[in-house]
């Protein structure tokens, strides 16, 4: 007997229609499972085994087939335990489905004693599902939360096989999720800009990275503040946007990284991977592709501590994602794009030892050394940076002041103000752009050039020449001099605008 049942495969951070077809034939005792899967998929069988006979039904002594389609695409996880019990019970006339079924996708990994566990990806696959004409769904209990983020499915949420059972046997009623899920964020965050003492003019710089979403490097000595800006950052950037959360939490629901009592994103992510993370690690790729720290980062921050020392072929690989906000990961058996739309934070020494132009310590290096150090940052990674500055250390006297500094609440303030102007100006236009960073050309020719008064295009001109700019450091300055006036409230980029544009472009040489 032949049964068919709808499920969902993950493919990167996306869902994709599957079909399981489940036969039952005469034959010598045997399970097949076909269509690609991958270990985890083929050792369902002693799962599915023990969870049928553990359930009070039989699992039959029969050839038992089941096909995965379309069979080109990988099938990964344990989230096809339960489609292929219930598939194997129906098809050897223990269960009959109702007309439902046909209009249903079902997902679960199954115990031994056939208790249901929970699968990552739910929010993907169930968004996908139902814009692919599904009206119901048969899940794990412990993802409903993270089900009701979608509005408009029938969910029937099971504890086990014998509550599946029941259901898909139409004597369990389901639950219509409830979409906008609690979206208010009232968290407060536990540090804030006023906890760093001194160091205006790089809390100027990174208010002014927030406010047009610009990637920043900080250059200086070791405990000068370089990392404690940084993981400040986030207390300053717009809140996320529910079209901006439902993105993140598609990326975080399909590797198990969701809270399970707040199965919604609702702050930007914030990412610090270690200098020595590999290359896969950090932009993504493996056997079986995933994403890396670059797509976990979407809509937030990346934060690299120590830069020259993460690998430098992972660093050149950042170029791509910097400049296109996805990363496209490539195998013989096909490729994914994965969204990488991230603000760049990085943090490094000017030296190896970590002390060169410090007033207080005395530099180890040789010039040589320093020079090859600094070597490990390629030209045209340091042209996708906006915004370079020397942090220096605080003087002591400014460190044990009781005084506190301008607070993450004002700051955020204005660079939410400034956000507003540009999507303001670009949707005026017509334009999907929600950040001055996220300028193409045209729209920085248009809204930075033609934007310029005489004076700043005349300082900006001598600036390129002295200086031997490149066409897209001409750019970036540009953008950051649009930002810079977006905070000032201003429509017109003048010569004070260019002037700080240009103060943020320090030379590591």
């Amino acid at each position: 007997m032949h049964t068919k049942i709808y499920s969902e495969a993950l493919y990167g951070i996306e869902g994709i229609p599957i079909v399981i077809e489940v036969n039952i034939s005469n034959g010598l005792p045997k399970f097949d499972v076909v269509g690609l899967p991958d270990q985890a998929v083929s050792e369902a069988r002693e799962r599915v085994i023990a969870a049928i006979n553990n359930s009070d039904r039989f699992f039959p002594p029969k050839r038992i087939t089941i096909n995965l389609a379309p069979a080109n695409i990988k099938k990964t996880g344990s989230l096809y335990d339960l489609p292929f019990a219930l598939g194997i019970l129906s098809s050897s006339a223990q269960i009959f489905f109702e007309d439902f079924i046909s209009e249903t996708i079902i997902l679960g990994e199954l115990a031994l004693d056939g208790s249901v566990r929970e699968v990552n990806g739910i929010f993907s696959m169930l968004l996908n599902a139902k814009e692919s004409g599904i009206k119901n769904a048969i899940i794990p209990f412990d993802n409903l939360e993270e089900a009701n983020i979608i509005e408009g499915l029938k969910i029937y949420p099971v504890k086990s096989l014998k509550e599946a059972i029941d259901t898909v046997e139409g004597r369990k009623e389901g639950i219509i999720s409830k979409g906008k899920y609690n979206f208010n964020n009232t968290e407060e965050d536990s540090i804030d800009f006023s906890d760093v003492k001194g160091q205006e003019y790089a809390k100027r710089a990174a208010m002014i990275a927030a406010a047009g979403g610009h990637n920043f490097i900080m250059i200086g000595s070791p405990g000068c503040g370089k990392t404690l800006i940084a993981k400040r950052m986030s207390t300053i950037l717009p809140p996320l946007t529910f079209e901006e959360a439902l993105e993140t939490t598609k990326i975080y629901s399909s590797y198990g990284m969701l809270d399970k009592n707040t199965p919604l994103i609702k702050q930007r992510p914030f990412r610090i991977p270690h200098h020595t993370s590999s290359y896969v690690s950090l932009v993504g790729g493996g056997r079986n592709i995933k994403a890396g720290e670059i797509t976990l980062a979407h809509n937030g921050i990346l934060f690299l501590d120590e830069f020259v020392e993460f690998q430098s072929s992972a660093l050149q690989t950042l170029r791509e994602p910097m400049e296109e906000k996805v990363v496209t990961i490539s195998r013989a058996n096909g490729s994914i794009k994965f969204p990488a739309n991230f603000t760049l934070i990085a943090a490094m020494n000017p030296c190896p030892c970590g002390y060169y132009g410090d007033e207080n310590n005395v530099c180890r290096c040789s010039e040589y050394a320093r020079k090859k150090y600094i070597a490990k940052l390629s030209g045209p990674i340091l042209d996708r940076i906006d915004i370079s500055i020397e942090v220096r250390a605080v003087d002591y006297k400014k460190l044990i002041s009781k005084a506190d500094g301008e607070t993450s609440k004002s700051m955020r303030k204005l660079v939410i103000s400034a956000r507003e102007k540009q999507i303001k100006r670009f949707k005026e236009n017509g334009l999907k752009i929600f950040s001055n960073s996220a300028m193409g050309i045209k729209e920085t020719r248009k809204f930075c050039s033609m934007s310029m008064d005489d004076k700043a295009n005349n300082l900006l001109n001598m600036a390129i020449e002295k200086f031997s700019l490149s066409a897209r450091s001409y750019d970036k300055i540009l953008k950051v001099s649009r930002t810079i006036a977006d905070l000032e409230n201003e429509d017109i980029i003048k010569t004070e605008h260019i002037t700080e544009a240009l103060q943020y472009r320090f030379n590591l040489n």
